[in-house]
């Protein structure tokens, strides 16, 4: 019966029935080592921007946004729980934001992929469209909606469906037509070529496109909730700012970072179940 400590070891690098620790090194220098260094070097650039600040007789009163005093605040928003629900705030307009893009972006996006005559037509409204910057709907959203979460929702959804709609029918675009034939001839039909070929096939390129998204859609989600909310990781931000209350901002600034690599860890995850090939 194998040990923990056999299971272990036959999963590390060996040379000759013995560990390579060499192998061993780099591995923990690739995933520990590297992104430490990396991390160091941005809090280091960010307590040296904050000892600049401080030092600066003009700019002293912004002191508070330097990593002390934010990740001191910072332990007390979350020893209090009053982060929780700027987060819960934010991650509600940017789920039902990304619902919508997956919703509409994906039907699209394989019609799209499918027909070369729709992509044709398509292209330049498409193109037109995803060009402008979806803060600019931000006047015809607060007149279609009845509330400024639903604005919200639909500002995060027109920027996330670009993405999502793009790279699905990139997806279906890349399907060897050998599979369509050979399903046909098997006697499947439409439905039965959307689930069994279609879906399987693009999986990969869906949630790329959704890690994409994910990226865009966080962006504009705090600028939009600087206005008409008073809820949000971005409300918080702006109250932050004008209350003078610096260490918060930082502080929130911080969550929005690590709730944003978490997100995209999440899709990167995603991707690999999804793909056809095996990732290291």
């Amino acid at each position: 019966m194998s040990t923990p400590q056999s299971i272990v070891a036959s999963r590390l690098p060996s040379v000759g029935g013995g560990l390579d620790w060499v192998a061993i090194g780099r591995q923990l220098l690739a995933r520990v080592g590297y992104p430490a260094i990396g991390i160091g070097v941005l809090l280091a650039a960010w307590w040296l921007g904050g000892w600049m600040i401080a030092s600066n007789p003009d700019t002293e009163s912004f002191a508070d946004f330097a990593p002390a005093p934010a990740f001191a605040r910072l332990a007390d928003l979350l020893a209090t729980g009053q982060v929780l629900e700027p987060v819960t705030s934010s991650l509600y307009r940017i789920g039902l934001g990304l619902l919508w893009a997956v919703l509409i972006g994906v039907p699209v996006g394989v019609a799209i992929g499918l027909s070369a005559g729709l992509r044709e037509t398509s292209h330049v409204p498409f193109q037109f469209l995803r060009m402008i910057s979806p803060l600019a709907w931000m006047p015809i959203a607060v007149l279609a909606f009845a509330t400024w979460d639903s604005a919200i929702v639909f500002l995060v959804a027109v920027a996330a469906v670009w993405p999502v709609l793009f790279s699905t029918a990139q997806g279906v675009r890349r399907i060897d037509p050998m599979w369509f034939k050979v399903a046909r001839n098997l006697g499947a039909g439409s439905w039965h070529m959307l689930r069994r070929i279609i879906l399987p096939a693009i999986g990969q390129d869906i949630f790329a496109g959704i890690r994409l998204a994910v990226g865009v859609a966080w962006i504009v989600l705090v600028p939009a909730e600087y206005l008409g909310v008073t809820s949000g990781l971005g409300y918080a931000i702006n109250d932050a700012r004008d209350t003078l209350e610096y260490d918060t901002l930082a502080a929130m600034v911080v969550v929005i970072g690590v709730i944003g690599f978490i997100l995209d860890g999440i899709c990167v995850q995603l991707i690999k179940r999804f793909s056809w090939h095996q990732q290291d």
